[in-house]
């Protein structure tokens, strides 16, 4: 895919691509460094937190319970460049007991899922995941 990166668009769309590569080679800071200090990120089902280092806990503890990686990435992008989705594929192993969650044995799953973002000064100001929460807990057995 060719991508126009003299275009507000274009940005965007190369932004959330190589954030979304970054995500698939586990380097977290480069990661970290597409975000905005103050970065507000909507977990799935659960409540907003807001802030680049709370955003790197966050990871640390994705981390520790999952390992994941996302496949057939679609990225949308307004036409001025400040809100973009995508929708992809995880295929992932569940490592270790997430709080609240069922057991972790190694469970392997795959499931769709998407996100929504808001962009500001070239960088991602806003992350909101969604998936299916009960067809994950049906996959991995609870």
């Amino acid at each position: 895919m060719s991508i126009d990166s003299d275009s507000a668009a274009g940005r965007t769309l190369a932004l959330v691509t190589d954030y979304y590569a970054a995500f698939n080679r586990g380097d977290w800071e480069a990661m970290l460094a597409f975000l905005t200090d103050d970065v507000a990120h909507d977990i799935n089902q659960g409540g907003r937190e807001t802030g680049r280092d709370t955003f790197r806990a966050f990871l640390g503890r994705m981390n520790r319970s999952y390992r994941e990686r996302l496949e057939n990435i679609v990225v949308l992008s307004s036409a001025d460049g400040t809100r973009a989705g995508a929708e992809y594929v995880v295929h992932g192993e569940y490592l270790a007991d997430d709080e609240g969650l069922p057991a972790a044995n190694g469970q392997r799953y795959v499931l769709p899922g998407g996100a929504f973002f808001d962009i500001r000064d070239g960088r991602i100001a806003r992350v909101s995941n969604y998936y299916n929460l009960a067809d994950w807990i049906r996959q991995v057995g609870g």
